[in-house]
């Protein structure tokens, strides 16, 4: 079931040079998958020379002929989603339907960044006589890709589809908690056709791959998603490279259920969008501010749909929510909840990890959660809900807006009027109106503030990927 591990380098499966590798770990189990190939510098330069040669082997490609190549790889994953989201599953913890969805969409993703990559239109401008004034769109050369380990399918294949789609090659370093999916992303694109050196995958040591990728004279791009912190640093070393970055960093996304709205409703799909991949999403609800008038109603259907949540095996029939990623997730939701607690708030549900083998947090209502609690103003990434009541949805948003981070919101109201005042209000890349919308590959996403810049879906997207080249021909005989 669980995937071979390597290092695919310049069209080839091969392990690292130094032999060193790393345990990859089912957080379910604690068992031991596999063992994940760390790359040397010498790699890590066998891809980026790859990757140069695979450029411009794979830009010379008429579009018609790459945007078929990448369908048929999109097909090929499509036909083994159950396969992927087992590997999955086993690697992450997800239950199985949410990994195979996973799959799944990022399949549409990859064809739907083909196809608009046919749209990358460039325009005449009119000018004078005797000159044709043009705008051209060029792909911008070698891709550095970063991804993290909590959507293994969906981190990656967002890079791999916008600049394989631009007509860019890629270095990819997957996470090395969940290399086993990223191999079978590879190999799908290895088995439709996709030239050697167009798309590497490498796993080892964070800083130093990193640092060596951003710091090549041959990489012209850097992709990220993850933490701040880290987006911070990989961010100054590319400046000091004068290389643009994309950079999807963490959030700590507001809830705001004004007076108007129904509490039933909008519990039920906070809840859910909560607990879903156990909390470990980027743009999962994380501070619930909800009016007074519906506070209790909110709160007491809230903790049913927490009490309803299925912990367990994510390959267990019935399972709703798997395992954390790691025991350091475990330890930062203890000292969340001891922190809001000590400081006045009420544990009304969970608080704690399961008495069994994997790595399980119970799902988690905090209530009256003061502001100065840790889990009020740093990101959970974890099933930890902090429910607070407001009387006055000015002072709401000010709560929301007012820490560094703009990457989701959400806002729930049956008022047109008050859905616009939250619309032009929350200060966030990624805003859903009366529901917990996520991520979709046909419109950007991406954060404000300390959540990042640039954005990836939609047309805006695949524009990462790109250059802009102004182009005056003057006319002679």
């Amino acid at each position: 079931m669980y995937p071979e591990l390597g290092l695919y380098i310049d069209g080839q499966w091969r392990p690292g040079g130094s032999g060193l590798t790393a345990p990859v770990l089912n957080p379910a189990t604690e068992e031991v998958l596999g063992q994940v190939p760390l790359a040397t510098i010498a790699d890590l330069d066998d891809a980026i020379v790859g990757a140069r040669k695979g450029f411009e082997t794979w830009r010379a490609i008429p579009i018609a002929d790459r945007v078929a190549i990448l369908h048929k790889a999109a097909d090929i994953l499509t036909s083994r989603a159950d396969r992927v989201g087992r590997v999955m599953t086993l690697e992450q913890g997800k239950p199985f339907r949410e990994a195979r969805g996973e799959a799944l969409r990022v399949a549409n993703a990859l064809r739907w960044d083909a196809d608009d990559a046919r749209r990358a239109y460039g325009r005449i401008i009119p000018s004078a006589d005797d000159t044709v004034l043009s705008v051209r769109h060029e792909p911008v050369g070698v891709v550095a890709a970063f991804t993290p380990w909590n959507f293994p399918a969906g981190s990656p294949m967002r890079k791999i589809a916008a600049a394989l789609s631009a007509g860019c090659s890629i270095v990819v370093k997957a996470s090395e908690e969940t290399p086993g999916t990223a191999v079978e992303l590879v190999g799908c694109f290895a088995e439709a056709g996709v030239p050697a050196g167009v798309l590497n995958l490498v796993f080892g040591e964070p800083a130093e791959v990193s640092k060596h990728l951003i710091a090549s004279p041959a990489t012209r791009l850097v992709a990220f998603t993850g933490s701040i912190p880290v987006g911070k640093l990989l961010a100054a070393q590319a400046g000091a490279e004068m290389k643009p970055c994309l950079m999807e960093l963490g959030g700590h996304a507001p809830v705001i259920v004004c007076a108007d709205a129904d509490p039933v409703a909008a519990a039920r799909k906070a809840a859910f969008a909560k607990f879903v991949n156990a909390g470990q999403v980027c743009t999962s609800p994380s501070r619930f501010l909800v009016h007074e008038d519906v506070y209790d109603e909110f709160v007491t259907e809230f903790v049913a749909a927490a009490d309803r949540v299925v912990v367990g095996d994510g390959l267990e029939e019935g399972v709703t929510m798997g395992p954390l990623a790691n025991p350091r997730r475990l330890k930062a939701m203890e000292e969340f909840v001891a922190d809001a607690v000590s400081k006045g708030a009420t544990l009304v549900r969970g608080g704690e990890r399961l008495d069994r083998a994997g790595f399980f947090f119970a799902p988690t209502v905090l209530t009256d959660v003061p502001a100065d609690a840790q889990v009020m103003r740093d990101e959970p990434f974890g099933p930890i809900a902090p429910i607070v009541p407001f009387n006055d949805l000015d002072r709401a948003l000010t709560i929301a807006n007012e820490l560094p981070y703009g990457l989701a919101a959400y806002g729930f109201t049956r008022s047109s009027k008050t859905a616009e005042k939250l619309i032009r209000g929350l200060e966030a890349g990624i805003l859903s109106i009366n529901h917990c919308g996520g991520s979709v590959h046909e419109a950007p996403s991406g954060g404000v503030k300390q959540s990042g810049y640039g954005k990836e879906g939609g047309p805006e997207g695949l524009e990462g990927y790109l250059i802009t080249k102004r182009v005056s021909h003057l006319l002679v005989d």
